[in-house]
């Protein structure tokens, strides 16, 4: 199979041909080879560059190029050089394979090099490189030929004389072998394979395809695998079993089904299919069909786990493919949407792909994105987000989704936000040693700023102080003086805002004429002012209010809320005081600061004071009192009481919410105000646990919700009961049956509640007063004579069920039944019971009223110290606890009403063992036999003897022997006897219970003489007994494990006792305590403790007696146990 040469790459890079013109031998991807593993049917084409093959010269280097686009791949490619089918390069790895990967960020391209340093002969053969990555792939093929390197003449002699080592031109000695011919080698000739060795790869199964190339040398077993291809199309085996085979691989898309059709060429033959070797069985997913000869496998629903070979086997004859599943690619079916948000908000992406289980990458500006502090991913089914919490400027760009199969992006634009100005600053204009107050006020808290005169930063004094309170900035200027004057502007940091005012010296000379005027409130009436002096404030706002102020000289101003003065100091609560103006001012209002607030001017010339009334308003408390006042089957009704504190505004309504007890997600159920405060809550779900809130709502706002209610249940009431009965009547009461509803519900049932009243009355009344549990109930107090009608309700959480009503009224009267006893079957016999046993009878009987029992033995009345008597309404019980025999005998049961009666009697025997049969005696004697009489035991254990068991024994062994079992009469013969023997009797007596405990032994004997026969002995002769040793059963070999005690074993035997010598090595061992040696009726055992390897050798064992010797002798072997059984053990 000799490959075409190719030009030789001497140390340069293989460069691949372009990726859309493939090379001749990239068919390892399309081509199915016997051996390999088929490849996806839709290989994605992921090389930009291939490797192609070359023809390499021996000694020089080589490098393969591959090229991947990674730009379409969600994660890094996987890449693997490979020789043959099988053999991963990479884990060969070093001096000879050298491996090199690196990246192209701007094209995204993926450069893999394989560097084979030093090619030898080895090398030569085919190879393959394969990418992967998730569910894309791509693979090609190339191959290498090596040749020997072309001879250079030698142009200067003078070279070839080299010195050895490394220390310079004049050292070490010469070395003349560069002057040696070289003899031209021949090209090693790939091995001829044999005609047989192609006849065993033709039988073979394709797993063993490499082991039989190895076994005969063969390399290219590529060109193998494709010339075997060949023959086998050639010459096409022909199957007994089927007619048409598997295809060599089947695709489907994942999700859909599959069908594998084979024909046999017996429609009755049996198929078993199977999956990666293991069998399969049928269900749902996979559906077995047989249609005549043809045999069907359907795999409905396919996933990747069924990406497996499947095998039809037929007796000994199989059929193999393999199942390839394409998954589809994730498409996105909503794509990405443009968001513009202001610093600090939160940004959601959100995008919708078209499988659940899919993984999506998100990038910006082609950067991926990793989950940190800063981004969120969610996924939900096949929706995905990506989460910013609080969004910069920083974040402002390009945002990309990539998915298998496509991929969508939005632009995210961040502004910041704009500053609010509440209240500016105002000009100032001012006399000297007044102060100066520049005040402003913005939106945001946290805002800071600079204030600035004439463009230059103020600097604080003693003098001049800057504060910031809130969202209220001010700069405080005291002892204006004329170099104050000029332009202040405040800068907020971090905005593009100024807020600018003047200062304004004013300098007055005039001539003081004092003048006093006396001092004036001037209260303006308008503006927040509801009524006349009242003000009212929402709780949180700020509160401004200025009071104008005249007199002369200028008064002084004083306010109060009670007795408590209010100090001009900071605060929260503060007074501001200026020329004929005085402002009261509250920073976020509070409850607490609501009341009546005076203030009182004064100066030389007088006084005048006013009060104001500031009422602060609220949004209301939050209700109280939260509860579930009754539940329906999908409703429930809610009742709670209004808020204690209204916030000083009415209430409108309330707004409800409920949710799933343990869940945290409330649901409102109403929009629009309610104002009740009562609620009926609807489309719930029965059996489901809720709770409720409710919020408060007044012209200000919405309350706090309220406490959440004790968890609720909607469950509707059960139907009504089902056949209601009388069961019995008796003067006064009267007992009902009935059955359960038929429809329960998820609440299941309490109990159950008794109603009665008389015919014609409408007023019923409850006969228990706590639901009853079972299904029956007995109606007591109701009067004699009366016609009553009765109703049965079943109760649970959900309330009382429907009633159900008796159609016919019930007469309370006795019902007078006559007596009857029902006798069990098995009393109508006479009842039998062994000594020791318990008697427990239950004998029912019917009759109203309640009868009278009497029980009679043999006519006396019956003895209770003996027998227990238990009575109830409907049956009477005789216990005996321990049965005896005065026990037995004829009970007589008698029940009475008034003047009618019934009786049963019964007959009760208690029997036991019999005592054994007495006056046995032998009363004849002929041949082998002897005649036996006895008379019949005294007792009989209180029934009939059924039969006796005769047994004999001889007087010399005294054993017993069984003669006659059951035997009837009080008589018998035993046959049978051996002459010279003399004979005793005995006999046992037999009844229902069994065989008595005692025999009866007989008086006499029986001699059964000897006749006519006399013995002549021969003398007796003494046998010489002495023998020299002899071993019968001789030493075996042994292999024993070290630290384990072992044991050796032989058996000797001679007369007189032979001595036992044990050796080891030709050695004696003597008393070394290692060793303990045995001797058991001559069988000899060595016992040997815990040998070690120097316990092993040959060991002798010696028997000498007078008469002569003899020995044995055995190997023993000690080994030290591996690893490897260690772990079989």
């Amino acid at each position: 199979m000799p490959e075409p040469k190719k030009p030789g790459a001497k140390d340069k890079k293989v460069e691949a041909p372009p990726a859309d013109k493939p090379s001749e031998d990239d068919g390892g991807c399309d081509e199915l080879v016997p051996g390999e593993e088929p490849q996806m049917s839709q290989i994605s084409g992921l090389f930009v560059e291939k490797p192609q093959s070359v023809t390499a010269v021996k000694g020089k280097n080589v490098t393969f190029v591959a090229k991947v686009d990674s730009s379409q791949m969600l994660r890094k490619p996987t890449m693997k050089w490979l020789k043959g089918k099988w053999m991963d390069l990479g884990s060969k790895a070093g001096k000879h394979l050298q491996f090199k990967e690196t990246y192209d960020r701007n094209t995204k391209i993926y450069s893999y090099e394989m560097t084979i340093v030093k090619v030898v002969d080895g090398d030569a053969g085919g190879y393959r490189c394969e990418v992967t990555s998730k569910d894309k792939c791509d693979s090609c093929t190339f191959d290498i030929s090596v040749e020997a390197a072309e001879e250079t003449q030698q142009t200067n002699i003078l070279e070839a004389f080299k010195r050895s080592g490394d220390a310079g031109e004049d050292a070490g000695e010469l070395d003349f072998s560069g002057l040696l011919k070289k003899r031209e080698r021949k090209q090693k000739e790939e091995p001829e394979i044999d005609v047989d060795v192609w006849e065993i790869l033709k039988n073979a199964k394709p797993c063993d395809y490499e082991k039989i190339a190895f076994q005969y040398g063969i390399t290219d077993l590529r060109g193998m695998l494709k010339r075997l291809k060949k023959m086998r199309k050639v010459e096409p085996k022909k199957s007994d079993a089927f007619l048409k085979k598997l295809d060599p691989a089947y695709s489907v898309e994942k999700g859909k089904k599959i069908q594998l059709n084979v024909e046999l060429s017996d429609p009755n033959a049996q198929v078993r299919w199977l999956r990666n070797g293991q069998e399969i069985k049928p269900s749902a997913k996979y559906i077995f069909e047989s249609v005549g000869g043809i045999r069907k496998l359907t795999i409905n629903k396919c996933t990747l786990a069924d990406d497996a070979a499947y095998e039809c086997v037929v007796g000994e004859e199989k059929s193999f493919t393999e199942v390839f599943i394409q998954e589809p690619p994730v498409t996105i079916t909503k794509m990405l949407d443009d968001i513009h948000v202001v610093v600090g908000e939160k940004v959601e992406f959100e995008v919708e792909v078209s499988d659940e289980g899919a993984n999506v990458k998100w990038m910006k500006d082609g950067v991926e994105l990793s989950r940190d502090g800063k981004y969120r991913f969610k996924k939900d089914g096949t929706k995905h987000w990506l989460i910013i919490n609080e969004a910069t400027t920083e974040d402002i760009g390009t945002y990309y989704v990539y998915t298998s199969g496509g991929e969508s992006k939005a632009e995210l634009e961040v502004e910041e936000k704009e500053l609010q100005v509440l209240q500016s600053i105002a000009d100032l204009t001012l006399k000297a040693a007044e102060q100066a107050v520049f005040k402003c006020e913005v939106s945001d808290e946290k805002v800071t700023g600079k204030w600035f005169k004439d463009g230059v930063e103020v600097t604080p004094s003693n003098r001049i102080k800057m504060t910031h309170m809130g969202r209220t900035h001010k700069l405080v200027i005291d002892d204006v003086k004329p170099e104050d004057a000029g332009d202040y502007t405040f800068v907020p940091d971090g905005y593009a805002l100024s807020l600018s005012a003047k200062l304004n010296f004013l300098e007055i000379k005039i001539d003081y004429v004092p003048r006093q005027e006396p001092p004036k409130i001037h209260l303006d009436t308008t503006g927040s002012f509801v009524n006349k002096n009242t003000i009212i404030v929402v709780a949180g706002n700020k509160l401004r209010f200025d009071v104008d102020i005249t007199g002369e000289p200028p008064p002084t101003v004083c306010w109060k809320k009670g007795d408590m003065e209010l100090s001009e100091a900071e605060g929260r609560v503060r007074v501001e005081t200026r020329k004929n103006l005085s402002c009261f001012i509250i920073e976020g209002a509070e409850r607490s600061d609501e009341g009546l607030y005076h203030i009182t001017v004064t100066n030389p010339a007088g006084e005048d004071k006013a009060d104001v009334m500031v009422k602060i308003v609220d949004v209301p408390d939050p209700p109280e009192n939260v509860k579930c006042t009754g539940v329906g089957e999908d409703s429930a009704s809610i009742q709670w009481d209004p808020p204690k504190f209204d916030g000083g505004v009415p209430v409108k309504g309330y707004l409800m919410e409920r949710k799933k007890k343990g869940s945290s997600r409330w649901t409102r159920l109403n929009f629009d105000i309610y104002e009740s405060t009562t609620y009926d809550a609807k489309k719930m779900i029965e059996g489901v646990l809720y709770e409720m809130r409710v919020f408060a709502v007044n012209g200000i706002g919405m309350s706090q919700p309220s406490a959440s209610s004790k968890p609720f249940m909607p469950i509707a009431p059960t139907s009504e009961p089902t056949r209601l009965t009388v069961e019995d009547v008796t003067d006064g009461t009267c007992a009902l049956k009935w059955l359960p509803p038929e429809r329960i519900g998820a609440g299941g049932i309490d109990g159950y509640i008794i109603e009665y009243c008389v015919e014609g009355a409408s007023e019923w009344v409850q006969a228990n007063e706590t639901p009853v549990e079972k299904n029956s109930y007995r109606v007591r107090g109701l009067p004699v004579g009366e016609k009553m009608l009765f109703r049965v309700r079943a109760v649970n959480i959900a309330g009382r069920s429907p009633p159900a009503v008796m159609a016919q009224a019930v007469t309370i009267r006795e019902i007078v039944e006559r007596p009857k006893i029902r006798l069990p079957r098995q009393l109508r016999t006479k009842y039998i019971k062994r000594v020791g046993e318990k008697v427990n009878l239950v004998i029912p009987f019917q009759g109203k009223p309640r009868p009278v029992v009497t029980w009679l033995k043999d006519g006396a009345p019956l003895d209770t110290k003996l027998v227990n008597v238990r009575t109830s309404d409907v049956d009477t019980i005789l216990f005996i606890r321990q049965a005896a025999k005065e026990h037995s005998g004829q009970y007589t049961l008698s029940v009475q009403i008034e003047n009618m009666e019934d009786k049963v009697t019964l007959e009760i025997q208690i029997v036991d063992k019999p005592g054994p049969p007495i006056a046995v005696t032998v009363t004849d004697v002929w041949g082998f036999n002897a005649a036996l009489e006895w008379k019949p035991p005294k007792d009989n254990g209180n029934c009939e003897i059924t039969g006796y068991t005769i047994q004999k024994a001889d007087l010399k062994t005294k054993e017993w022997f069984t003669v006659l079992e059951h035997n009837r009469r009080p008589s018998c013969t035993a046959s049978d006897l051996v002459m010279g023997n003399e004979y005793t009797f005995r006999v046992f007596s037999e009844n229902i219970c069994g065989m008595s405990d005692d025999a009866g032994i007989s008086k006499n004997t029986a001699v059964i003489a000897k006749t006519g026969l006399k013995q002549k002995q021969q003398p007796y002769k003494e046998k010489d007994m002495c023998s020299s040793p002899k071993f019968i059963t001789p030493l075996i070999d042994r292999s024993v494990i070290a630290g384990y005690s072992a044991a050796i074993s032989c058996a000797v035997r001679g007369h007189p006792k032979p001595k036992i010598i044990w050796m080891k090595n030709k050695m004696i061992i003597g008393e070394d305590p290692k060793y303990l040696m045995q001797n058991n009726q001559g069988v000899l055992t060595l016992n040997i403790r815990k040998p070690s390897l120097f316990d092993g050798g040959k060991y002798t064992c010696k028997a000498i007696n007078d008469l002569g010797e003899d020995e044995v002798e055995c190997k023993l072997v000690v080994r030290v146990i591996t690893e490897k059984e260690e772990a079989k053990k």
